[in-house]
């Protein structure tokens, strides 16, 4: 069964709980961010707080239409790979909600990905890893009709931090767990899923092993898990 995913019926659109200014042009805003990789969302949640935005996470499709049949975000950012479906299930599902949908953007650390997204319904595309503020915020806002008033905007004024070490181990720990299950192959999910993490991570090394057969992959991920209990430096080569 195809999912479904309606938007609350006869619900107003959001009221702005705070005028958006240059330096914070999209509060008032909530961002639905579709996506399973923790590290991934802290980065994100780095980026939407500069921003003025507030931000929520699903993990997967499921919880994504559980939080739709509830609440009209404003902006929803879909994973293109999700554990339980693809993602561009639920970009074309919000596409067909009409005029009232919020801004849907496509998101894959995947070669492709871009194509997919735009193709189910997505106005906008977003390459990860996201590292650029400025970009982020530039694209947004041109999407935001409501928003263009602000017209060209000032250079951000700090440098995001690097998002919590801990939500990079307990991304290495999931994958782990899910290539123990299936220890005979790498499934697609998987693999996805590791290269979008090593490349936000810079990871070439871990990178190479997502595309290669289980047993390049498992000492890989257990190298990487094993940098942390000691709490030596995250050594990537």
């Amino acid at each position: 069964m195809p999912h479904e995913f309606p938007l609350p019926e006869g619900r107003p659109p959001p009221v702005l709980n705070q005028a958006p200014t240059p330096d914070r042009p999209l509060s008032g805003l909530t961002v639905l961010v579709v996506e399973d990789s923790r590290f991934a969302c802290e980065a994100l949640r780095l980026l939407c707080n500069r921003l003025g935005a507030r931000m929520r996470r699903a993990e997967t499709l499921e919880a994504a239409g559980a939080h739709l049949r509830l609440y009209r975000p404003d902006v929803v950012m879909v994973d293109i790979g999700l554990p339980d479906g693809p993602g561009t299930t639920l970009i074309a599902g919000l596409a067909r909600t009409g005029p009232a949908r919020p801004l849907i953007l496509g998101m894959s650390g995947e070669d492709g990905g871009e194509t997919l997204a735009r193709s189910a319904g997505a106005a906008g595309y977003v390459a990860k890893p996201l590292e650029s503020l400025s970009a982020f915020r530039d694209m947004v806002v041109g999407l935001l009709p409501e928003r263009r008033w602000l017209g060209a905007l000032p250079a951000p004024a700090a440098v995001l931090p690097a998002p919590d070490p801990l939500a990079l181990r307990d991304d290495l720990a999931r994958a782990a767990a899910r290539l123990a299950e299936a220890p005979f192959a790498v499934d697609a999910y998987l693999a996805g899923f590791v290269t979008g993490l090593a490349r936000a991570t810079h990871d070439p090394t871990l990178e190479r092993a997502a595309r290669g057969p289980v047993a390049q992959l498992a000492p890989v991920l257990e190298h990487r898990l094993a940098a942390f209990p000691s709490g030596r430096a995250f050594d990537m080569n």
